[in-house]
This record gives C-alpha cells, sequence and structure tokens, in this order.
C-alpha cells in the first residue's frame, strides 16, 4: 500500500514538469515566432519605405533633368531701311508704295512733299510693315525706278526684351503682396504708407508695360523711309565745265540768232519814222528842183 502512494506522487510531478516545460517551450516558441514576424514585418516596412524614397529619388531627378532642351528665346531685332528712287512720276510710284505697304499688312506713316528751285518734287514717306514681308516690300520699292541710295540697319534687342519682360513678372509680383499687405494694415500710417509705395510700384510697372509695347512694335514692324524724286540731283564735274568746240559752236550760233532777231526787233521799230522821213526828204526835194527851175527873179508859168 506504501509503495502505490509513493508512485503516484512521483507520476504527478512528472505530468507537472511536462506541462511546465511544454508551456516554457510554446512561449519562446511563441516568441521567437512573433519576433520573426515582426522582424520580417520591420524588414518589409523598410524595404518598402527604401522603395518609396528610391521612387521618389527617380521620380525628382527624373523631374529635374529636362526631357528636352531648354527653349532658346527667339531673337528680337529691329529693322529699319532708307530708300531713295528716281521715278518719272512721283504721285504715280507714291501710290504704288502704299498699294505694296497695304497688300503685305502694313500701313503709311508720315508723308512730307516739297519742291526745289529747280521745280523737281521730292516726297518723303515712312512706311510699316511687318518683318517677315520687310525683305520683299523692300525689293519691290527699289525696283519702281532708278535706285540712287540705299540704307538698311538691323538691331538685335533679344536680351532688351528679355530683360524687360523680367522685371515686369518681378514687379506683378511686388505689387500683389504690396496690396496683401494693405489688405492686413490696421494702422492708418500704415495704409498711408502702403499706398504711397504702391503707387510708385504701380508707375514704374506702367512705365516698364510701355517699353515692352515699343519694344514690341519696333521688332513686330519694320520701317522704311521712302524718298521719291524726279530726277537725281547730279554734281557737274570739272571736265563738264570746261566748254568744248561743239558747246563753243552752239553758243556761237545763239549769238548769231540772237543778234538777227534784235535785228530784226529794231528794223520794224525804226521802219514807221524811216518812212515818214523818207517822205518828207523826197517833197524837200521836189521843192528845190522847181525853185531850181524858175530862177531867182522870174515869174513864174501860169
Amino acid at each position: 500500500m506504501r509503495t502505490r502512494r509513493s508512485v503516484r506522487p512521483l507520476h504527478a510531478l512528472a505530468g507537472l514538469l511536462l506541462a511546465a516545460a511544454v508551456a516554457l517551450t510554446g512561449c519562446s516558441g511563441g516568441a521567437d515566432m512573433s519576433g520573426g514576424s515582426s522582424g520580417a514585418n520591420d524588414k518589409a516596412a523598410a524595404g518598402d519605405a527604401g522603395a518609396a524614397e528610391a521612387a521618389r529619388e527617380g521620380a525628382g531627378a527624373s523631374g529635374s533633368r529636362p526631357s528636352a532642351a531648354p527653349a532658346l528665346p527667339v531673337n528680337r531685332i529691329i529693322r529699319t531701311a532708307s530708300l531713295t528712287v528716281q521715278v518719272k512720276n512721283v504721285l504715280k510710284a507714291l501710290d504704288e508704295a502704299r498699294a505694296t505697304t497695304e497688300n503685305a499688312g502694313g500701313y503709311v506713316g508720315d508723308e512730307t512733299t516739297t519742291r526745289d528751285e529747280e521745280g523737281v518734287e521730292h516726297t518723303r514717306v515712312v512706311l510699316r510693315v511687318p518683318v517677315e514681308k520687310y525683305d520683299d516690300v523692300l525689293t519691290g520699292l527699289q525696283g519702281a525706278g532708278r535706285l540712287l541710295e540705299r540704307t538698311a540697319k538691323a538691331q538685335d534687342v533679344t536680351d532688351q526684351v528679355v530683360d524687360v519682360e523680367s522685371r515686369i513678372t518681378s514687379q506683378r509680383a511686388s505689387v500683389a503682396r504690396l496690396r496683401e499687405l494693405m489688405d492686413q494694415a490696421t494702422r492708418l500710417s500704415d495704409v498711408v504708407t502702403l499706398e504711397g509705395e504702391l503707387s510708385r510700384r504701380e508707375a514704374d510697372l506702367e512705365a516698364l508695360l510701355a517699353r515692352q509695347a515699343s519694344l514690341k512694335d519696333r521688332t513686330s514692324m519694320a520701317t522704311i523711309t521712302l524718298t521719291l524724286a524726279e530726277k537725281p540731283v547730279e554734281k557737274k564735274t570739272e571736265e563738264e565745265d570746261d566748254p568744248g568746240f561743239l558747246d563753243a559752236l552752239a553758243g556761237g550760233w545763239d549769238a548769231l540768232v540772237t543778234t538777227l532777231r534784235w535785228i530784226a526787233v529794231v528794223f520794224g521799230a525804226v521802219l514807221p519814222f524811216a518812212a515818214v522821213a523818207l517822205v518828207l526828204v523826197l517833197a524837200w526835194l521836189r521843192l528845190l528842183r522847181g525853185r531850181r527851175r524858175t530862177g531867182p527873179g522870174e515869174p513864174e508859168e501860169d
């Protein structure tokens, strides 16, 4: 009976130890499993974060790198020309120049017409034409007659155009900031100060806009100053001033004709008086002849 009672406690103790061992094994296994899963999760999260960061870096890199070469600014050039053309009819040539300009999409500006001491008419007109039709119009105008003088100029103002555009952008942003500050201002002194500064900056902005418009007009429309003359002004050389044989012959002939003409004029003027004088002379001679026949103291015959 004692042997059976001693065996049962041993079995119970062994069972408790086995259960405790299993429980400890399970806890350690669970801990290991949870630790492993959390490590895997951490690694996955780290991988996802790295991938996301790499994606962001790649996107940033791809965004910072231009897909194509940056566009260069278009050259802004002011084109001007001056022409002097000899034509047969100034009015007709002027009408043709106006028609050529208007057909090209341009317009006629200032116009001045003068006449010199010799009676030669000169007309000066300013034409504005689009730059893309500049060469065609210039060729057409100089072909209207004999070209006496031509001057063409081209001024590159690309830097000025870019500078004005940049300053306009900055000035607009400055004006917008001042307006925001005025909306937030509460004290009267601050409002007065901001209004004065805003007026000054708006005036600067308007000046920049006016300059931009001027540059746009001068770069988009070329200016051609056309002078039309009936004949060119030619200066005589020294050789042309010295008379030759033909010049002397022509001068002598002109002098002879002029002398004969004056002789005829004088003869025509004296002829009436000469006729009257001739009649008087003939009458006087007849009277003297009659007296000689009768003689002195002789009675006259009936």
